[in-house]
């Protein structure tokens, strides 16, 4: 990877590695961005990363469904041992 700048020059290169925001991006590597904020995902993690998003968005999903039916988040979170007894 060259640390030079691009300038009339050195007019930069094409398939390089940059590092971007502190996280190395190569050729290749997958961006994805959002409201939430942006990832870098090497192809070699791709199909992974795919499933797993797709698992936590059936997850969501799931719970919107819920709560929409009346659940309560403390209730669907398993966070109701947590809290404290006001007896």
């Amino acid at each position: 990877m060259t640390s030079l700048m691009t300038d009339k020059e050195y007019p930069g290169e094409l398939n390089a590695p940059v590092v971007c925001g502190g996280v190395l991006v190569r050729p290749g590597d997958y961006i994805v961005a959002d409201s939430d904020g942006v990832v870098v995902v090497p192809p070699e993690n791709a199909q992974d990363i795919v499933c797993k998003a797709l698992e936590r968005e059936r997850k969501e999903a799931e719970m919107r469904e819920r709560l929409t039916k009346g659940e309560l988040t403390v209730d669907l979170l398993g966070l109701r041992p947590r809290l404290p007894n006001r007896e």
